[in-house]
Order: structure tokens, then C-alpha cells, then sequence
């Protein structure tokens, strides 16, 4: 199995954390500057311990300014990635207030999108942008529910593309925030949650019937049960996978032996991400080569995967168009040549 030039295949990446997309060197400058820990890397024994190295990162962020410059970096970073579009989750009531109103920091990392996009062009990389979804912690409960929901529905159209769940689904189901969902799909904005990570197959089950996800985040814990792979067979959902972060949480046991080659095989569709680069340490790009060198996937569905990240996203045209070409185009340059025993993704 030969390495390919992945950053030459357009593709959107559509499950990464805000916070958890950090530069290294700009976290690192950030903890000298406020007199604060660098989070802790993964591996991790669990989500609590998780939980709290996620938790420092956020500590990091002191200001707008802060806020405007990680979203600038996160851009500019992607573009080098070969990334056309980005999807990003982002909290606000997680600050808790400290960097003032909540719409303040929304607005800041739309500017810093808009900036970093801009930059990105001007530096003559692939042209690049992103969309922020307004997520909903489990664990903050209805009245923070609300507070995202509002947030998201004043800026759809604007930016934020869609709603997501996170937070510990073993403790909180996600059935409560059924009504907050259904407005928020009413309103425009896709369903886009976390489940089957930390809690089994029947979490992915309630995201896609009670919530109404077209997208779910992580998922694939799906593959405990074959009636909730058949659901997400039959209604199209789409999986947003991120391989090293599930071994980092050992929510799979190696990257060989990683639920997506089964999800594949099942004509799940699924799309490579990398969650959060600053925890697990690998980009998008590593995911992609780790697909291929590690799970034995061809460049025919290396490519499938792509066009299904652009294809399932909030991406605009004419960028959209532009990739889905470009995807076509990076699978015409590479070898015919395929391993006989490789998974493919048709």
C-alpha cells in the first residue's frame, strides 16, 4: 500500500470542535501568556478525563480577540489541507458568560471564518471556508438548550448551518431535546449530533428517529446492532467519523480494527474527520491516509468518502461544484492499480 497526495483531494470536513482545533503553538503561546496548563494529550482513560483536558483548552480562549484568531488559524489551516469547507461546534454557553454575550462569540468566529478565508486566498491555497453549528451540552439541561437554539436560529443563514448535542449521552439521553430539535429544523438548521460514542447503538437510534439527524457525529457504535446500520442505510444519515479520537478514547480498540471498515461494508455513508487534532493529534489528512495505509481503503473510496463529505454538507456553490470536480479529477490521477483485498466505499 503506497501513501497517496491526500492534500490534493478537495473534501469537507464536517465533525471538528472549536476549541480542540487549536494550534498547538498558538495553545501553547496562550498558556505562557495567561499563566495557565497545557491540556493534556490523549490517549484518555474515559470522557471524564476527557472532559477535563477539553475543559483547559476552553480556558485558553481569554478573549474575542482569542476567539477571532483560533477561527482565522482553523481556516487557514484547513485550506493547507486540502479542505474546502469546514463545519465547526462550538458552545457558547459553555464560557459561562466570561467573554461577555453569547452572541459576541458567534460573531467573532464568523469574522474569524470570514478572515481566515480571505487569508487562505490571498496565500494562494485551495479556496476555503466554514459554518459554525451552535451545540447543545446534554448535561446543561432545557434552559441552556433554549439559549443555543436561539442563537442558532438568529444567525442561520448567516454562518451557522446547523445544531449539534454533545456532552455525556451514557447519562443523558438526547429524547429531551426533541422539541428544541424540531424548531431547529423548522428554522432551516440540519440535526447534528454526537451519539454512539459514548453510549451504544439505541443512542444513534434516538438521534436519527426522535431528533431527526441527517448527519450524526461519531455513530459508529452503530454497528451493535443491525437494525440501527439499516436505519442509517435506508434514511441516507451520515456518519461523521473521526478514527484517532475514537482510539484516543478507546471507544475503538486500534485504527485496523475500527468500526468504519464495517460501516462501509454495510453502505453506511460515512465522512473522515478529525474531531479535534490538539487531543488525538492527527489532522483530517492523517485520517484519510490512515483509511488507506492502516484499513486497507483504495483510492476509489478515499475519493467516495470525499464526495460524500461535499455532498452531505452546507458547503455553497459554486465551491461545492468546483470540489465535487476536483474529486474527480484527484481519483483520474491515481494508480489503477488496488489491492485485492482492500474495502472500497461503494
Amino acid at each position: 500500500m503506497q501513501p497517496l497526495h491526500i492534500a490534493s483531494l478537495p473534501k469537507a470536513e464536517l465533525h471538528m470542535h472549536f476549541e480542540s482545533s487549536l494550534r498547538p503553538a498558538t495553545a501553547s503561546y496562550w498558556a505562557t501568556r495567561y499563566g495557565l496548563p497545557l491540556p493534556q494529550e490523549g490517549p484518555f482513560q474515559g470522557l471524564s478525563d476527557f472532559v477535563v483536558a477539553y475543559e483547559g483548552a476552553r480556558d485558553l480562549v481569554r478573549s474575542l480577540g482569542d476567539v477571532r484568531r483560533a477561527a482565522s488559524e482553523l481556516v487557514r489551516d484547513a485550506a493547507a489541507q486540502g479542505v474546502v469547507w469546514s463545519e465547526v461546534h462550538l458552545i457558547p454557553p459553555t464560557y459561562a458568560g466570561r467573554l461577555g454575550p453569547e452572541e459576541g462569540i458567534v460573531e467573532a468566529v464568523l469574522s474569524g471564518f470570514a478572515d481566515g478565508s480571505s487569508q487562505a486566498a490571498a496565500e494562494g491555497a485551495r479556496p476555503s471556508a466554514a459554518g459554525l453549528i451552535i451545540g447543545i451540552n446534554r448535561g446543561l439541561g432545557l434552559e441552556a438548550a433554549e439559549r443555543s437554539l436561539a442563537l442558532a436560529m438568529r444567525y442561520a443563514g448567516e454562518g451557522v448551518v446547523g445544531l449539534g448535542l454533545a456532552g455525556d449521552e451514557a447519562r443523558f439521553s438526547a429524547s429531551p431535546f426533541a422539541d428544541v430539535f424540531r424548531r431547529g429544523r423548522e428554522a432551516g438548521l440540519s440535526a447534528l449530533p454526537h451519539g454512539g460514542e459514548g453510549a451504544g447503538a439505541e443512542s444513534v437510534r434516538t438521534c436519527v428517529e426522535d431528533l431527526g439527524a441527517t448527519r450524526i457525529c461519531h455513530g459508529v457504535r452503530a454497528v451493535e446492532d443491525p437494525t440501527v446500520v439499516a436505519l442509517l442505510r435506508e434514511r441516507g444519515v451520515s456518519l461523521d467519523v473521526c478514527p484517532h479520537s475514537n482510539v484516543s478514547l478507546r471507544v475503538s480498540p486500534s485504527l485496523e480494527q475500527h468500526q468504519l471498515i464495517g460501516l462501509l461494508e454495510a453502505k453506511v455513508k460515512v465522512t473522515l474527520n478529525s474531531d479535534g487534532p490538539l487531543f488525538s493529534g492527527a489532522t483530517v489528512n492523517e485520517e484519510y491516509e490512515a483509511a488507506h495505509m492502516k484499513m486497507g481503503i483504495r483510492p476509489d473510496g478515499l475519493a467516495r468518502i470525499a464526495r460524500t463529505s461535499i455532498e452531505v454538507s452546507a458547503c455553497p456553490s459554486p465551491l461545492r461544484q468546483e470540489a465535487l470536480r476536483g474529486v474527480e479529477e484527484w481519483l483520474e490521477k491515481q494508480s489503477a492499480f488496488a489491492d485485492s483485498d482492500c474495502v472500497t466505499a461503494d
